[in-house]
């Protein structure tokens, strides 16, 4: 058996970890699935991202990130905070809009944000992350802090962006301890890449920049889990930038506001019968590792944590008129006594 062959193999990895990657991505599913439903009853109102289909790319990645690494997000983030670390509950209260949420209720689906784990969003902009985290990673270069890595995700439509070649210079010229992960769902917010990039090989991009790359299958958790883990030791290691391209797709629409008329049903559907939770549990139960009831289990905690942060975002409240202002600065305050 090769290396690769190896590592796509989960009596290779063991039950107890195969197991914690299932949590992980139901738990992500369910707490989508239970948004969307929000949504249509206008609980949770603005701009709605779902990570739906995407899971394996969170549950791949994030594990292997030690509590001090620095992680900046997109605006389709729910999934990268809850496996993170930040609560349910906080997550929940957020999309609600209620003080208690994450970012006290101000930031909404796309504005997640949490500095003890550090989690530095949540970015609507696209490809907004990307100069955040050259900043990060070079803050803690110049703090002396070497061991701490920064991973920055983001859509193969940032590749279009000015930031996007800013920072991937900015980050191999100074040798930055960044892992660029590029969530390549194949049509940014609704057009293919081959209508609007003439260079669709992306790792193409970040070779002009004399950086690393590597692309790998964004449906099977331990592809990526493997590749995360092997990228972010060589970036720990030789304090450096690395570019990791995973192929993905989203089974729901851009956002729900989005017709979705830009590709077919069909295609789709034929992406589904590749759900890095559906593919990966029948994998699992092939090899020995998994009963059907330890799935329901699963699903069944993953359902039950959700309705506990439903419950504490309804019970949530709204921050009081009169804190407005709080965190804003305003004219007046930024002049101070000057004249």
């Amino acid at each position: 058996m090769s290396a690769a062959t190896d590592a796509l193999d989960p009596r290779t990895h063991g039950r107890d970890f195969c197991l914690a990657r299932v949590r992980d991505m139901l738990r992500i599913r369910r707490f989508e699935e239970r948004c969307a439903q929000l949504y249509g009853e206008t609980k949770i109102r603005g701009f709605l991202h779902l990570y739906i289909g995407e899971e394996a790319v969170a549950a791949g990645v994030l594990p292997n990130l030690r509590p001090e690494d620095n992680v900046v997000a997109t605006y389709r983030e729910h999934g990268h905070a809850l496996l993170r670390g930040l609560s349910m509950n906080a997550i929940m209260a957020e999309m609600y809009g209620k003080q208690e949420g994450c970012s006290r209720g101000r930031g909404g689906s796309m504005h997640l944000f949490d500095r003890a784990s550090h989690f530095y969003g949540g970015n609507a902009i696209v490809g907004g992350g990307l100069p955040l985290a050259v900043g990060l990673a070079l803050a803690d270069q110049l703090g002396q802090w070497r061991d701490r890595v920064t991973v920055c995700f983001f859509g193969e439509g940032a590749v279009a962006e000015g930031a996007f070649h800013e920072s991937m210079n900015l980050a191999a010229l100074w040798k930055l301890p960044v892992l660029f992960v590029c969530e390549n769902n194949l049509y940014a917010m609704g057009t293919a890449l081959s209508r609007s990039e003439a260079q669709i090989a992306l790792t193409v991009k970040a070779a002009g920049y004399n950086m690393p790359c590597a692309q790998v299958n964004g449906m099977h958790v331990l592809a990526v889990h493997d590749a995360a883990r092997q990228a972010l030791d060589q970036v720990r290691n030789q304090q450096s930038p690395l570019f990791l391209e995973l192929h993905t797709y989203r089974f729901r629409a851009h956002s729900m506001y989005d017709a979705e008329l830009y590709r077919d049903k069909a295609e789709v559907e034929l992406w589904k019968q590749h759900d890095p939770i559906a593919t990966f549990t029948a994998a699992l139960k092939a090899a020995g590792l998994l009963q059907d009831a330890e799935v329901q289990a699963i699903d069944r905690a993953a359902q039950d944590e959700v309705e506990v942060a439903v419950t504490f975002a309804e019970a949530g409240t709204w921050e009081p008129v009169d804190q407005l202002l709080r965190d804003v600065t305003t004219p007046a305050a930024a002049a101070g006594s000057a004249p």
